[in-house]
């Protein structure tokens, strides 16, 4: 049954007016007023450069005053606002679109090389990959308009779970397939430590593990097997679906662990009885491979950040949230009546989300991380899952659950989608962008006709702009650099991957990434990198011929300079991410300074914790004294019968 909220009627009821009256009518007005304004000033700008060129005379800081402000404007918005808001954030975009529009009437009217057929083929070319790039961003601008943010109904909702006005029961299901023991039973442990009593666990085995269904049996679970692994992931949950009978099913991948938190944080907006699925954000206790590679483990967020804060928050607000497969509860009787999951598709949860979507039910996200797992731990690992995703989403235009035809979706919802379809086929553009200096230094082509004052008032404003307030846009999680290092390390392979799926969507089976490996040594991926390093061949020479050339009629500066030089640093970054470093341990170790003390041979040494895992701990200690082989270990109230593994001397 739905309930609305109702701590204080009065109260509330004062403030849903003095909303309707700021947000709902005058003061959405106001900041909309504001917006058309900004958006008409900066394409207008474009008509007055249109004049210049024919001859009207027009002082030229009328045509660099537009960019200066554009650009003085969203800094001091950002400072006003260090977090986005809905004006700001509104602000914000509408300038980032205006410049994107001012940008784009510029390269359809003036900036097209035709002089020639070979310079018009590659002209036009260059344009059409850039409005795939444009419209992609633009879209994504769009929908920040609708971000949407629950945390505030969560601690509403989560009252009535805590004082058990609300307890359906729930399943909780741990689908596994080849997963390490040791990594399974974290999971099985953080479920069985939920705050939530009407709660049953499920180890959903697909490959029939003695030592699996033994680990279920010792920690209480019930365990579910089957003989066949038909519809691999979405089968074993459809299996499952039709032994257990709980209200709400709660999915866990095999490496994610809950806060103990998570179901009273969650189940409570299905008092709503609109709502369907309600996914959470995936998280990882340890480092992506690109970052820790990099050496910036503890600077660089995870790329699944971008998606978890900014993208899919946006895609709530049209009612277009993504299924991500784990760490989401659905309601049994509308999943159910849907028919299950998905099973024509690789991404069973995306498509099973689009189908409950499409019977009228919503699918909602809560933007608070309440669950954990492992990042893929090597870059091939990180590659194929990314692959796999991309394969999945593709799969789209031949399945009956696609986005873009499937009845009863909304026009916003559709746009949504179309978005995170379109993000699969942005590494083609990317491929070829890296190759287009060599083409403009080695065989004189001219694809794109631009001076200096046009570089300097067209272009790079708008780019400016776009790099100062992408990581305010994304909520402080990425900067645009580190965004386009990670989409350039997997831009050959995905860009691959979506071509093939084009032509033949259903030749590849479903694989588990590989989670729980070890290794004592450097690892190159060559084989991954090898497109890479070519670019950066062709890069360096281009940039080379390029200094000792001249500008051309239509070009009064030296672009290829310029734009190989960028490549080639960029790709040198990209480069280093491809070797993986050796990962001694199976066990990831964390980070942590606590005081400790040493209990041994009738002696105390203090010292502290460096950094600690499931296998041990580095200590630090304050003494001289030699530490037996064997000794008790106090940290707080805790006392820890342990062992010395190695020392050393600092």
């Amino acid at each position: 049954m739905f309930k609305t909220f109702s701590h204080d009627r009065d109260k509330t009821t004062w403030k849903k007016s003095v909303r309707q009256i700021f947000f709902g009518g005058l003061f959405t007005k106001y900041i909309a007023g504001i917006l058309l304004v900004i958006l008409g000033f900066l394409i207008a700008t474009f008509s007055l450069e249109w004049l210049e060129q024919l001859g009207m005379g027009l002082d030229r800081i009328y045509l660099y005053l537009p960019a200066i402000v554009s650009v003085c404007l969203t800094q001091i918005i950002i400072r006003i606002s260090p977090s986005p808001r809905f004006w700001s954030r509104g602000l914000i975009v509408t300038i980032l679109i205006g410049l994107t529009l001012r940008y784009l009437f510029w390269r359809s009217l003036s900036s097209l090389n035709l002089s020639n057929p070979i310079d018009g083929i590659f002209s036009i070319s260059l344009f059409v990959l850039e409005l795939l790039v444009i419209f992609s961003s633009v879209l994504q601008l769009y929908l920040m308009y609708h971000l949407k943010d629950r945390r505030r109904e969560a601690d509403y909702y989560s009252q009535q779970v805590i004082n058990e006005e609300y307890c359906p029961y729930v399943d909780i299901f741990i689908p596994t397939y080849n997963e390490p023991i040791f990594i399974l039973k974290r999971t099985i442990i953080g479920c069985k430590l939920l705050n939530y009593k009407h709660k049953e666990i499920y180890v959903l085995d697909d490959t029939g593990r003695a030592e699996v269904k033994q680990l279920a049996e010792e920690l209480g679970c019930y365990y579910i097997s089957r003989s066949h692994n038909t519809h691999a992931k979405a089968g074993n949950l459809n299996n499952a679906l039709q032994q257990t009978n709980g209200e709400l099913v709660v999915v866990f991948d095999a490496d994610f662990v809950p806060t103990t938190n998570f179901l009273e944080r969650t189940i409570g907006f299905f008092q709503n009885n609109k709502i369907a699925l309600l996914q959470t954000p995936q998280s990882f206790y340890n480092a992506d491979p690109i970052s820790r590679n990099l050496g910036l483990e503890h600077i660089l967020n995870p790329e699944e950040e971008v998606f978890y804060r900014q993208l899919q928050p946006m895609k709530d607000g049209v009612g277009s949230v993504i299924c991500a497969g784990t760490s989401f509860v659905v309601r049994r009787s509308y999943l159910e009546e849907v028919g299950g999951f998905v099973t024509e598709s690789i991404s069973e949860d995306y498509f099973t989300g689009i189908r409950l979507s499409s019977q009228g039910y919503e699918v909602i996200y809560l933007s608070e991380k309440l669950s954990a797992g492992l990042a893929a731990e090597s870059i091939s690992e990180h590659i194929a899952q990314r692959l796999r995703w991309g394969r999945g989403t593709l799969q789209a235009f031949f399945i009956k659950e696609n986005p873009l035809t499937i009845p009863n979706l909304t026009f916003k919802q559709r746009l949504a989608h179309l978005e995170g379809i379109l993000h699969w086929f942005n590494g083609i553009p990317r491929c070829l962008f890296l190759m287009l200096p060599f083409l403009y230094s080695i065989f004189n082509i001219v694809f794109i006709q631009i001076t200096s004052d046009e570089f300097i008032y067209i272009f790079l404003p708008c780019y400016i702009t776009h790099l100062s307030v992408f990581r305010w846009l994304s909520f402080k999680t990425r900067s645009v650099i580190f965004s386009d290092i990670y989409s350039l390390i997997s831009c050959f392979p995905t860009s691959y991957n979506s071509l093939k799926v084009i032509f033949n969507p259903f030749n590849t089976t479903f694989r588990v990434t590989i989670k729980g490996i070890s290794r004592n040594y450097y690892v190159y991926n060559f084989k991954l990198a090898l497109p890479l390093i070519i670019c950066l061949i062709i890069n360096l020479i281009s940039l080379v011929v390029s200094l000792f050339r001249d500008p051309t009629t239509v070009i009064d500066f030296n672009i290829g300079t310029y734009w190989s030089l960028y490549n080639a640093l960029i790709i040198c970054v990209a480069l280093l991410a491809f070797l993986d470093k050796p990962k001694p341990s199976i066990y990831d170790s964390f980070p942590l300074r606590k005081k400790i003390k040493i209990l041994a041979s009738n002696q105390v040494i203090y010292g502290k914790t460096l950094e600690i895992s499931e296998e041990g701990a580095t200590i630090l200690v304050n003494s001289h004294n030699d530490i037996p082989a064997e000794f008790i270990l106090q940290l707080g109230r805790l006392k820890i019968d342990s062992y010395l593994m190695e020392k050393k001397q600092q």
